[in-house]
């Protein structure tokens, strides 16, 4: 193994979405991944209808440089494998259900006396204590259990998901971000990540202003900015374009550039302030300019004078655009999406997903 975590071996008992992004992110950067899997395997290995050869691609997606043993956490046997696994490691990660987590002895508590040094990392729903933390949680629940659903979508229709899986790739990302902390501290621990304050703590400045000022953030149309006007999609004669004009110095170019001059010094328009203060008439005057034109030459026009301006890709037109760095070829026929970290020196070995107990021989 090489990259700047080489050395570090991580345990996961993870399955589906969170727990496993952890690890693969980890494993993408040089550490020994184990993944250790029930008899049944990961569900994720039966999600989707796309294989190639023995590999599933959403397992694929999310396992890519792992090495996968079987153990049963109920047993003695089991249970004697894990302290032997658990004291050679110096992370375990896992996202299963605080009772289960418990009850298979995946918890510092737990582990310490196998390795004092151990870095324990529970990444649930609702945290490993209180009210909540034995309910079932997925990535459409707390979408829906911290504001984040009910921000998304246009204010006459109903709440509406983010098109991914922004919830448990987030949590994925802090439960890295927690394990290599407590590592480079040097002192085992546990870590307890809710999924909930994941992204309750992503609310960031809509949770500052209502905290601290009352003020309730609500969905705006076409998914307009709270404060920054304007910032939001807009039709175009062909399509719709993304626009983004952040301060005053953006306006003007922008007025230059749309032959709105008289944009610059129009008390409504003038400032930040101004703007938003007069969202509806800002909006319907962009609005009846921006349709006059296709989206391909306001993106063109207004990239030139250094204006935030994008159509909107489709995904497949988003990895043909993609530099070549950003996809990883993990396998015969298997692609993916590369990890986005560029770290001088190093490139990341992208290595296939395990089959289910591939290296038991080794490990065990």
């Amino acid at each position: 193994m090489s990259g700047p975590l080489a050395g570090i071996r991580v345990l996961e008992v993870g399955h589906m979405l969170a727990g496993p992004y952890c690890g693969m992110l980890l494993a993408d950067l040089g550490a020994d991944v184990v993944k250790i899997e029930p008899a049944e395997g990961d569900v994720a290995r039966h999600v989707g209808p796309h294989s190639v050869g023995p590999h599933n691609l959403y397992f694929a997606s999310l396992n890519r440089g792992k090495r996968s043993v079987r153990l049963d956490l109920a047993s003695d046997e089991g249970q004697a494998a894990l302290a032997r696994l658990a004291g050679e490691a110096q992370a375990i990660v896992t996202n299963l259900r605080p009772a289960a987590i418990r009850k298979l002895g995946l918890t510092y508590e737990a582990l310490k006396a196998h390795n004092p040094a151990l870095v324990c990392v529970a990444l649930t729903g609702y945290g490993l204590d209180g009210p909540d933390s034995d309910k079932p949680a997925y990535d459409y629940v707390i979408q829906g259990a911290t504001g984040l659903m009910a921000l998304t979508g246009d204010p006459g229709g109903p709440p509406v998901k983010t098109g991914y899986s922004v919830v448990d790739n987030s949590a994925g990302m802090m439960a890295a971000m927690g394990l290599l902390a407590k590592i480079v501290e040097g002192k085992g621990g546990q870590i307890d990540l809710a999924m909930r304050d994941c992204m309750l703590s992503q609310m960031n400045y809509l949770a500052c202003a209502y905290l601290s000022a009352g003020e309730l953030p609500k969905r705006i149309a076409d998914g307009g900015h709270p404060y920054i006007v304007p910032a939001q999609t807009f039709a175009t004669r062909d399509d719709h374009v993304i626009l983004f004009v952040s301060h005053d110095r953006f306006w003007q170019a922008f007025a230059m550039a749309v032959g709105r001059p008289e944009w610059i010094d129009d008390a409504r328009f003038a400032t930040m302030a101004a703007r938003a203060a007069n969202r509806e008439a800002v909006i319907e005057a962009v609005s009846e300019v921006l349709a006059q034109e296709t989206t391909a030459h306001w993106v063109a026009r207004l990239s030139a004078v250094g204006i935030v301006v994008s159509g909107i890709d489709s995904l497949d037109a988003a990895l043909d655009a993609a530099a070549p760095d950003m996809i990883a070829t993990v396998a015969d026929g298997i692609r993916s999406t590369a990890n986005p970290l560029k770290i001088t020196g190093y490139t990341p070995d992208y290595r296939p997903p395990p089959l289910l107990g591939e290296h038991e021989d080794e490990l065990l």
